[in-house]
């Protein structure tokens, strides 16, 4: 073998700019933790005492090592997947380039998987990724199970257990009432329908029409039809405007029912609201403080502008609620079937947590709207 070049000399820092970068592969030796530059060396380094040492030692325990070298070639991969890539699906080979930068990285073919298929399938096995073979090659899907992230998963079940209840008791409550207006009003009365009955079916149709300073009169009809001396006259008009009156509210009340279907989101942030912050994760300094909403930010993003310090923070729609202000003040309808909406405030009614609201302007200004729910609508900056 040749003489060592000494520490200084141009040999020395030609040999140590050949060493810094990564060498091939087949000149490795993964028991022995060295990296030949070349044939030559690679060989020599097989020959050597120290290598036969380490090849007994491999003999006696094969399977130990092959374990210890794939546990530390996993834990590598999967932490650079980890940090680099968070939960976003990325191609597997990428993260094995990133993770082979590292000089001093457990090589592949020390461990039980020969290639990088067989180590991408044997993750998407065992839970610890997701895993989907395309045309590009195959992608892998990191499986965060941090002790943060299942206690945020499992607080966000809570809340939306909490939630269905009181919805559930809402909708008890409702029911309960309306039994007992029901059982106040007594039996419904169901209208009469009546056979409408000519009496000279010989009679002509006679059409008085008059004009009347160049204008025309309305025509009058002259006893064409005649109701049955059974029913009084009174009594049909009223059935017939009873009959009028619950056709119209029901039109009205399935336009309103495809409004609301049409209109109901899960987001609800609009500009120029005041919202209240309803979580600590941001600190007790901003805890049930109120601000404006400034920007949103793909739907379901707030930049919020606290009234109080005037800081601007950007935050979740999850963590903020709708602020009702004083009766007579204007709001604005950021959900239902009135979104986007213009309205005063006219009621507020607390034991059933809604409020009656008329529209302030547009086309249907005027419209009085009754049991809008909290959640609904929102104060509007005045400022």
């Amino acid at each position: 073998m040749g003489k060592k070049a000494e520490v200084g000399t141009p040999k020395y820092l030609a040999n140590k700019m050949k060493a810094k970068g990564l060498q091939k592969l087949r000149w490795y030796c993964q028991m022995c933790q060295k990296q030949c530059r070349d044939e030559n060396g690679f060989k020599c380094h097989t020959m050597s005492e120290s290598h036969q040492r380490q090849l007994l030692l491999f003999a006696d325990n094969s399977k130990k090592y092959i374990d210890d070298f794939s546990f530390d070639f996993a834990k590598g991969y999967m932490e650079i997947l980890r940090r680099q890539f968070g939960t976003k699906r990325v191609n597997a080979n990428r993260v094995y380039q990133e993770y082979i930068h590292d000089r001093d990285h457990v090589h592949m073919n020390g461990t039980r998987w020969v290639t990088l298929t067989g180590f991408v399938k044997w993750l998407g096995k065992t839970g610890q990724a997701v895993v989907d073979e395309t045309e590009k090659g195959w992608y892998i899907t990191y499986i965060d199970r941090s002790p943060e992230t299942v206690e945020k998963a499992e607080s966000k079940k809570k809340k939306e257990k909490m939630d269905k209840n009181d919805e559930e008791k809402q909708i008890e409550f409702v029911e309960k009432q309306a039994r007992l207006a029901q059982e106040k009003a007594g039996p419904s009365v169901e209208p009469i329908y009546t056979e409408l009955i000519r009496e000279n079916e010989e009679e002509v149709l006679k059409l008085d029409i008059k004009l009347k300073n160049d204008k025309l009169v309305t025509p009058v009809v002259q006893n064409v039809f005649k109701a049955p001396s059974s029913i009084p006259s009174d009594t049909k008009k009223r059935k017939l405007e009873e009959k009028k009156k619950s056709a119209l509210d029901e039109l009205r009340e399935s336009e309103e029912n495809k409004k609301e279907k049409r209109n109901r989101k899960d987001y609800w942030i609009t500009e120029d609201i005041i919202v209240k912050i309803v979580t600590r994760n941001l600190g007790d300094e901003y805890y049930k403080e109120k601000g404006v909403v400034r920007q949103v930010i793909d739907k379901y993003v707030a930049i919020v502008k606290l009234i109080d310090s005037g800081k601007k923070i950007k935050i979740d729609q999850e963590h903020l609620e709708t602020v009702i202000p004083a009766l007579g003040k204007l709001v604005k309808v950021v959900n239902g079937a009135y979104r986007g909406e213009t309205a005063v405030l006219l009621n507020v009614d607390e034991k059933n947590f809604c409020v009656d609201i008329e529209i302030y302007n547009g086309v249907l200004k005027g419209r009085k709207v009754s049991g809008v729910q909290y959640e609904d609508i929102c104060k509007l900056n005045d400022q």
